[in-house]
């Protein structure tokens, strides 16, 4: 009898969600789940291709397809803390994935992580003045 995918032993059957974020100042950001994927074998490259292959052809996207997606980032894992900013964490840059060649295995994704891919431009604005605004 199989077990289900755990968190401990991370396979080809991981849930993701990444996070798109076309506006930090409005928080501006919808969730793409993407099922079975194999930590092992997928690359951040591939991850962002296949991120970017959803927004520009799934219904439902289309506001965001004018966003240049560049960076992703660890927004968090499962039953980890979250941070208290609602959009994006600003501290930890260190988790933002730069080698597009490494495996998501190789990069410490395991079942149900959660990513934010944005463009790195205006997440450098963001962070330099953190000010969200809204439509009134």
């Amino acid at each position: 009898m199989s077990s289900p995918l755990t968190n401990a032993t991370p396979g080809a059957g991981a849930t993701l969600t990444v996070r798109i974020i076309k506006s930090f100042e409005f928080r501006t950001e919808r969730s793409l789940v993407l099922h079975a994927v194999d930590l092992g074998a997928t690359t951040v490259g591939a991850l962002k291709e296949m991120a970017r292959e959803a927004v520009s052809t799934q219904p439902g996207w289309k506001a965001y397809r004018n966003i240049q997606l560049d960076t992703l980032k660890l927004y968090t894992k499962a039953h980890g803390a979250k941070t208290t900013n609602l959009i994006i964490n600003l501290d930890h840059d260190d988790w933002i994935f730069e080698d597009d060649s490494k495996t998501l295995l190789e990069c410490g994704f395991e079942n149900e992580t959660e990513v934010s891919f944005f463009n790195r431009e205006l997440y450098e604005q963001f962070k330099a003045h953190p000010e969200t605004r809204w439509e009134g």
